[in-house]
């Protein structure tokens, strides 16, 4: 693991949330140019950052047996991640939007504009292909238990196989696995250059902007929510600590690969999903405390996820 290109990054995206902060406050971002930017990175630069990832990578057995390891733990890491956040947001339960958001955003963190620099800096290209088979897991999970989550005691929001089956995360990935698996020696397809070039020019607008709108985000909100709200302070002492604290004791005692072990326990401190303030606002939910979790873990994360890397680290060579 390299933790030198980590700090690197990590310092970039505090930059780019600091200059998305002052375009908000100068308004060169205000909420109908965040609402579109996020758009167009959830329907455009995410699932060309995906089929880049996995049409780029070389064709071995060993990238075939490790993409099939990923989606059986990825499944199995959300399942995890879905039972301690169901148990630790009992506490919530007098406001019922605010516990719906808080367990909605302990299980599902923001791995791909964010999390796709991060697993690479740590892991090399090799992130990238093991956080692409991460996204499917991702995208199953939110569509289903996501959704399970915002219905409860609702009778208006339906989990649907077109849903689960057909949407931003799971179609990019299944084409660009066809595209890794069409490289085999039988068939010896080589995808196009024009086509990665594409795939690779928009994916890189992926994290520039998700981080500026984060950042533009941050200066919505006020410094009375973020540092005296408890349901946020608790929020994120859960999100940012003991979660990955519990997924990489979990990770120890099943004796799972060192790479397996840091890399889950990298996706379960990354800062919250930004489809949450989406899927707030599309099923009429506290939007503004969705922003609040959504905004302040970003924040906190620049600072906490070297910190909880290097005990994880610690931990697991024990």
């Amino acid at each position: 693991m390299n933790f030198n290109a980590l700090y690197a990054v990590v310092a970039t995206l505090l930059l780019l949330m600091v200059v998305g902060f002052i375009c908000r406050k100068l308004k060169i971002i205000d909420d109908v140019a965040s609402k579109r930017l996020s758009a167009l990175i959830l329907k455009v630069g995410q699932p060309a950052m995906i089929i880049n990832a996995l049409a780029s990578a070389k064709y071995s057995l060993e990238n075939l047996e490790m993409a099939g390891k990923m989606v059986l733990f990825g499944f199995a890491f959300h399942i995890v991640l879905a039972i301690f956040a169901f148990a630790l947001c009992i506490v919530l339960k007098r406001n019922l939007d605010e516990q719906k958001i808080s367990e909605f955003s302990l299980v599902f963190a923001n791995c791909a504009f964010i999390g796709f620099p991060i697993f690479e800096a740590l892991f090399g290209p090799e992130g990238l292909f093991m956080a692409s088979f991460l996204v499917i897991s991702f995208n199953v999970f939110m569509w289903t238990w996501g959704l399970a989550i915002f219905a409860r005691k609702r009778k208006d929001i339906k989990i649907t196989v077109k849903k689960v089956l057909l949407n931003f995360g799971t179609v990019p990935s299944v084409i660009g696995f066809g595209l890794f698996a069409l490289q085999a020696p039988e068939i010896g397809f080589v995808t196009p250059a024009f086509i990665l070039d594409a795939c690779k020019f928009l994916s890189n607008l992926c994290t520039p902007i998700s981080v500026l709108i984060t950042g533009a985000l941050i200066a919505t909100l006020k410094p009375k929510q973020i540092f005296t709200k408890w349901q946020v302070l608790y929020f994120n002492a859960i999100k940012l600590f003991v979660l990955p604290l519990i997924v990489c004791l979990i990770t120890k005692l099943l004796n799972i690969p060192y790479n397996y072990a840091m890399f889950f326990t990298a996706a379960a401190a990354l800062p919250a999903a930004s489809s949450v303030s989406m899927l707030s606002e599309t099923y009429g939910l506290d939007s503004g405390y969705s922003a609040l979790v959504v905004g302040t873990s970003s924040l906190l994360c620049v600072a906490t996820l070297p910190l909880s890397l290097n005990l994880s680290q610690w931990l697991l060579t024990l």
